[in-house]
């Protein structure tokens, strides 16, 4: 779908957090912000306006004030929920430096991270309170452990009894919270990145990085009044573009149970629109095939898809009532999913616009905030990642003879640098004060963003010529009955150097013996004889190894490429 020259959207424009929270209570102040179940199995949710989300917040801000948290660098650790959300905003609110971590990470990890940040609070979820119960003794430099729930733990404070207290003071006339001048430009967030070839490192962001990376890129996007958060709240896809960018344009936020519950909560909630990682989307499409596989109207499924189209071409749209089934399974009302975090394959794209559902494939890194582009509405280009967002700078550095290169990023979204690492903080500007994002890829002549693969995973053969994994995975992963791919330039132990394209590939074994394919080494070695046959010579895959098992992934569901046991002997 293309179509050039249309007007960028409205967008709500604020300066930090606490205005945003106070803009929008006033615009929408009895639209639901955020709903939520207490527990998956409950038929009613627990819906909360915007004013009394603003409350919430300005409320339990004021007691923190009270109790030193200003100016503090505060851990916030859990699930999604409701109590998360407006901890993370209140203490941007006031001033405090915010930690959010993975509640997933091991203990010791936590307690890593939480001393390396130089953290005295830490907000944390019920649910691991046997987790924190071993940071505290590992940490011993916090102060203050604060329950996002009931306290058990000696010596905890529960959430809902700041807030009381802070109710309390604000109604006699304490008005600290609306008195502190909020600096944008100051260390606001740090978020530690789950790196897949190393340790993560602790990105700055302040809140101008956070709220720019918003009002400017929520201009070329248009989105509807009610979306379900499927993503963890630590990643700043989640925070940034699920949270402050849902929450400041007045968007309906669900917050889904997890990931068991996802179907049942889609037709329950019937989301208008999502923002998901690649995992999730091809989840979700491989659901679909799968469903028609086991029906037997695979075929059927295909030969409508090719029906559909040829209606559009001719300015027919009944992909609605075509699809129906299809689309009620995901609640009946879903029209576009906002897809980032890595490439998605066109062929998925595709066929959910063959369905009534638009995917806007973007491009993110924490580094900067995290959205850096993404396709619009009504203008999408098959194989790019987007336009840069408004007010943004983006350069290839020393591209090759097809213009490819490192991607650099230039705008009032990049972090200010690593906590406490000058050194690594250097490396990742250029002289020219672009940041270099690691990302291989080119621009058109529009500027529009492709991306070819990471820096760090490329391929380098004897004979000169790069390789970038991700070209071939996404060549694999389109295969039916691959659920994971990686591949990697094969290592041999009994010989110095051997050269080798490995595919190695985790299958969806149910998928194929549904299909009645047994031999699965046979089928897949096949099946990559035929993406050979299209590729050129050097990108060949020669050898392909089966796994019995997932690959091992961080806590943000990438493959840890630098775990995997590359020996081809």
């Amino acid at each position: 779908m293309v179509q050039k020259d249309y007007p960028l959207y409205e967008t709500t424009v604020f300066k930090d957090f606490r205005v945003m929270t106070e803009n929008v209570a006033k615009k929408y102040p009895d639209r639901i912000a955020i709903s939520y179940k207490k527990d998956p199995r409950d038929t009613q949710t627990i819906d909360v306006t915007y004013t009394e989300a603003r409350d919430y917040i300005r409320n339990m801000g004021t007691e923190l004030i009270s109790m030193g948290c200003r100016d503090k660098h505060v851990a916030l650790i859990g699930e999604s929920s409701y109590q998360w959300v407006c901890s993370y905003f209140s203490l941007m609110s006031i001033g405090s430096v915010v930690v959010p971590l993975d509640r997933d990470y091991p203990a010791e990890e936590i307690s890593d991270i939480i001393m390396k940040a130089e953290c005295d609070f830490v907000f944390y979820s019920s649910a691991i309170e046997e987790k924190i119960e071993q940071v505290k003794i590992k940490a011993p430099g916090v102060k203050t452990f604060i329950c996002m729930g009931n306290a058990a733990m000696k010596g905890a404070q529960d959430l809902s009894d700041i807030e009381a207290r802070g109710k309390e003071r604000y109604q006699q006339g304490d008005n600290a919270y609306y008195d502190y001048e909020i600096d944008p430009e100051r260390l606001a967030t740090i978020v530690f990145t789950s790196g897949t070839t190393r340790k993560g490192k602790g990105v700055m962001l302040s809140q101008k990085n956070i709220v720019s990376d918003m009002t400017q890129g929520m201009y070329l996007f248009s989105i509807s009044p009610k979306t379900m958060c499927l993503l963890p709240p630590h990643h700043t896809f989640g925070s940034t573009v699920n949270y402050v960018g849902h929450f400041a344009q007045g968007s309906t936020i669900f917050l889904s149970s997890g990931l068991k519950y996802i179907l049942n909560e889609m037709k329950e909630q019937q989301p208008i629109h999502l923002v998901l990682v690649p995992l999730f989307v091809e989840t979700i499409y491989k659901k679909i095939w799968s469903t028609a596989d086991k029906s037997g109207k695979t075929k059927a499924l295909r030969m409508l898809i090719k029906f559909s189209n040829f209606l559009r071409k001719c300015g027919i749209d009944l992909r609605r009532k075509l699809f129906k089934s299809i689309l009620d399974s995901l609640g009946g009302k879903l029209e576009m999913i906002i897809c980032g975090g890595a490439k998605l394959n066109q062929e998925i794209i595709d066929t959910f616009e063959a369905f009534g559902i638009t995917i806007l494939n973007g491009y993110g890194i924490t580094e900067c905030a995290p959205l850096i582009s993404c396709n619009r509405n009504k203008y999408q280009k098959q194989g790019s990642v987007g336009v840069p967002i408004i007010g943004e700078l983006v350069k290839i550095k020393d591209p090759d003879e097809n213009g490819e290169g490192e991607i650099c990023v230039k705008g009032p979204n990049v972090m200010l640098g690593y906590y406490k690492d000058q050194e690594a903080t250097a490396e990742a500007f250029d002289e020219e004060g672009y940041f270099k994002t690691g990302d291989y890829g080119k621009l058109d002549d529009e500027g529009w963003i492709y991306i070819t693969g990471r820096l760090k995973n490329l391929i380098i053969l004897s004979n000169g010529k790069n390789v970038y994994p991700e070209e071939i995975e996404n060549e694999i992963s389109g295969i039916f009955g691959v659920s994971e791919c990686v591949v990697y330039e094969g290592e041999s132990k009994s010989q110095k150097k051997k050269e080798v394209i490995v595919a190695e590939i985790y299958p969806d074994f149910e998928g194929l013996k549904a299909r009645g394919i047994e031999d699965v080494q046979a089928y897949f070695e096949n099946e990559i004889k035929n993406i050979n046959s299209k590729m050129v010579p050097y990108k060949a895959v020669k050898m392909v190894k089966i796994r019995n098992e997932e690959f091992t992934k961080n806590t943000s569901r990438k493959i840890l490429r630098f775990v995997i046991n590359k020996s081809i002997d």
